[in-house]
């Protein structure tokens, strides 16, 4: 059986000649997979037997949920638009800010070493904080949450927007670039004749689908006290009011769908 299952296998060729097929990795893989995911339950505390033992009680609040309280629409509203006006905002100034960012990261745009570096460790540095941890720092330097969230979206989509318009702009055709430069434009008239066409669908395809992500973030950043309907959820989830909790987020789920069939709608006229 051993031989069967890990010896290699022999093949005939049309000509004649027998070869041997290379050894598979996957049983070494799969033991690797195991043993990590025996040390990772070990080390976090996971238990199988807990999940299996309590399971009937996700079911029971899901079945709660599924009985929205629609009551509870009035309270809602309010701060699904506070949601909302954070996630705008923050998404407008981002992508704008973004642009001066991404053309001064551009290393066939800006000569010098130091100025597209640092901008691009900027970017770096912004992708690696985790936007939570931003809304949690913005929430202690601003008394009002709806600014804390407001800037805390705002970076994040800074990061997002410039990281892949940085990119696009690194890999254009730079032949216009050049001949316009040559006939006496500066860099800023070239860039705005030769590489702002070739990359603004791009940028404002990337901006709308930035936004779509921004509405769902901005609810996890209100549950942190970031403002929005995230607050209403943090609220229900305490009261284990999860019948008003499932209107929250039939709600939310309805507007996500709006805005991402809007926004690929016009995404789609961009490519």
């Amino acid at each position: 059986m051993y031989n069967k299952i890990f010896s290699p296998k022999r093949i005939v060729l049309t000509n004649g000649k027998t070869v041997l097929e290379k050894r598979s990795k996957a049983p070494f893989v799969l033991f690797i997979i195991c043993v990590a995911v025996y040390y990772s339950a070990q080390a976090t505390g996971f238990n199988f037997a807990i999940i299996f033992r309590r399971i009937n009680e996700f079911f029971t609040i899901v079945l709660e949920m599924l009985q929205p309280n629609w009551n509870y629409l009035d309270g809602i509203l309010p701060e699904l638009f506070v949601t909302l006006k954070m996630s705008f905002l923050g998404s407008i100034i981002g992508a704008i800010v973004a642009l001066p960012t991404a053309v001064l990261a551009s290393s066939n745009i800006i000569k010098n070493k130091i100025i597209y570096g640092l901008f691009k460790m900027v970017l770096s540095l912004l992708r690696t904080m985790p936007t939570l941890v931003m809304a949690l720092i913005a929430t202690y330097l601003f008394a009002l949450p709806a600014t804390a969230g407001t800037v805390a979206i705002f970076l994040f989509t800074v990061s997002y927007v410039g990281k892949l318009l940085f990119e696009a702009i690194e890999n254009v055709d730079m032949g216009a670039f050049q001949a316009m430069q040559s006939i006496g434009m500066t860099r800023i008239q070239s860039f705005r004749y030769a590489i702002f066409p070739q990359i603004l669908p791009s940028y404002l395809s990337t901006s709308l689908f930035c936004f779509e992500g921004n509405v769902r973030y901005a609810a996890i950043l209100g549950y942190i006290g970031a403002g929005g309907i995230g607050n209403l959820i943090n609220e229900t989830i305490g009261w284990r009011d999860y019948s008003s909790l499932g209107m929250i987020v039939l709600m939310l789920v309805i507007t996500v769908y709006v805005i991402e069939t809007f926004s690929e709608h016009f995404r789609k006229k961009l490519m």
